[in-house]
């Protein structure tokens, strides 16, 4: 009889540690799994939380560009053009307006610049004629299309589950293909015959390049 009692004491304490050897697996393996998870997605928002910041002032900025292309052509046979081109710029911003609340990213707090600055590039270069406006068009287009196409890749590498970003991953992608129709359109409007046509885009995309770069940070 305390034999078995002995034996049945033996298998207890068998079972008790296995027990705790499994609870400590499951607390080493779940914690983990937790910060990991914890830690994706806090990555996930710094990233939605830049693009839109940047999206959201590139578009403000493209807004003002054409306001002033519109002050100064509005008139003339290019106006018209400017105008369906303007329309689809204030699309995407409101696009971007909706998504900052919804997504708790913050606009950048250089908008007053680009407002100004923007408006200042399109009339100065309206000023130039319609084909230096359509210089700046492609030179911002061009700019802003490889921006979004970065933002595309960078949205697709930072999770393998695509429907996380679905939403973002869309609007990106409906902006890019537009912007890349105001870019064809500014060639085919004879961009490339404006005086100094390589030197003024150069100085425009350089300058659109530091206004992301400023944007996504500040």
């Amino acid at each position: 009889m305390s034999l078995k009692i002995c034996q049945s004491c033996q298998v207890s304490r068998k079972l008790l540690k296995q027990q705790h050897k499994l609870s400590e697996y499951v607390a080493a393996t779940t914690l983990p799994r937790r910060y990991y998870t914890n830690l994706k997605d806090e990555r996930l928002k710094q990233i939605r939380d830049r693009m839109i910041r940047v999206d959201h002032a590139g578009e403000y900025g493209a807004n003002r560009i054409y306001a002033g292309q519109m002050a100064v052509l509005g008139q003339t046979k290019s106006g018209p053009l400017i105008q369906h081109m303007w329309d689809q710029e204030k699309e995407h911003l409101r696009i971007f307006e909706t998504l900052m609340p919804k997504y708790r990213a913050r606009p950048t707090v250089l908008l007053p610049i680009w407002n100004v600055a923007g408006f200042a590039l399109g009339a100065g270069t309206a000023l130039l004629g319609e084909r230096a406006a359509m210089a700046c068009t492609v030179a911002v287009e061009s700019a802003i299309t490889d921006h979004y196409n970065n933002q595309i890749r960078e949205l697709m590498a930072s999770s393998p589950d695509l429907s996380e970003n679905k939403e973002l991953l869309d609007y990106i992608q409906k902006c890019r293909d537009e912007e890349q129709e105001h870019h064809d359109t500014g060639i085919e409007h004879e961009a490339e015959k404006a005086p100094a046509y390589n030197a003024l885009t150069n100085f425009i995309k350089g300058g659109c390049k530091a206004a992301i770069w400023l944007s996504e940070r500040i």
